[in-house]
């Protein structure tokens, strides 16, 4: 199959979206925008979880919040999370999208338990980052990442619509940039541009596996690619991200990093930094 075949997504069958809804003023998601138009140009399943995140019974963890009235507040994030995905079904119905949604009422760690088991039966899933509190979007990534064995996309503030026509890949050689750019194949055969962004010091580049070495396997996938080794200059992170924009890249391929030295999972500082403000979307893998 060449890189001109008309249907390069049809690989993906089924799109995960989640979503935790924990304040009446947070911005609307833009990661179920983005899964919608995904959803679409690859004729996939659609399923949104649109979760309340309640606080009343027996959230001890979250002791430092005021509990008075948490009954009131759990009723209204509850209605605003079935509105979230009884809108997502009404925007699926109207584009032609086959999509099935659920809006369970849980605790935190419930719901991001939830989404990894739901993860799981997907091809892959679509998450926020960044318009809401970090560090819980944070722990909703991980769970889904490192639980479920499927790809999340990470979606910034702001990219509702999907777009992959010009696509970084982010290449150190390892094993998980290499799994990563496996599991993004179905984007990367259809875009129009796919650079493989190598960052370091000659010596680190040749330590590892070329990116002008996996080049030729992308190709023989039909993806249209080219290499560019990039000195570290003030950071990795920093480096990748200013190529990004002089790309113009519309999604960002990373494999993720774990460490987890005390049961609880951390990423990569690339990855975190990513994480905390990035130009475009990040598939991650695993």
């Amino acid at each position: 199959m060449s890189r001109h075949d008309p249907s390069p997504l049809a690989a993906i069958r089924d799109v995960l979206v989640g979503t935790a809804v924990e304040d009446e003023h947070e911005p609307a998601s833009s990661a179920i925008g983005y899964a919608l138009t995904l959803a679409k140009a690859a004729g996939a399943h659609l399923t949104v979880q649109s979760a309340s995140w309640r606080l009343s019974g027996d959230d001890t963890w979250l002791g430092e919040f005021d509990y008075t009235g948490d009954a009131m507040i759990d009723r209204r994030l509850e209605a605003l999370a079935r509105s979230v995905a009884e809108r997502s079904a009404g925007d699926a119905a109207q584009a032609g999208i086959v999509c099935t949604t659920e809006a369970p009422s849980l605790p935190f760690p419930d719901i991001v338990s939830r989404l990894a088991g739901r993860a799981r039966l997907h091809d892959l899933t679509v998450l926020d980052i960044g318009s809401r509190t970090y560090d819980l979007d944070r722990e909703m990534i991980e769970k889904a990442l490192f639980h479920s064995g499927r790809p999340v996309i990470v979606v910034p503030p702001g990219h509702d619509a999907f777009a992959a026509q010009r696509i970084i890949v982010a290449w150190d050689g390892s094993a998980q940039a290499a799994r990563a750019a496996n599991d993004a194949l179905p984007f990367l055969r259809a875009a129009d541009a796919v650079e493989i962004v190598s960052v370091g010091t000659e010596a680190e580049i040749q330590a590892s596996v070329p990116g002008a070495e996996f080049a030729p396997h992308l190709a023989r996938h039909g993806v249209n690619v080219s290499v560019n080794d990039l000195p570290r200059g003030g950071g990795v992170a920093e480096t990748l991200r200013a190529q990004a924009g002089l790309f113009r890249a519309d999604m960002i391929v990373m494999g993720a990093y774990r460490h987890s030295p005390t049961r609880e999972y951390f990423f990569g500082g690339v990855t975190r930094s990513f994480l905390r403000g990035s130009p475009a979307p990040l598939f991650l893998a695993h």
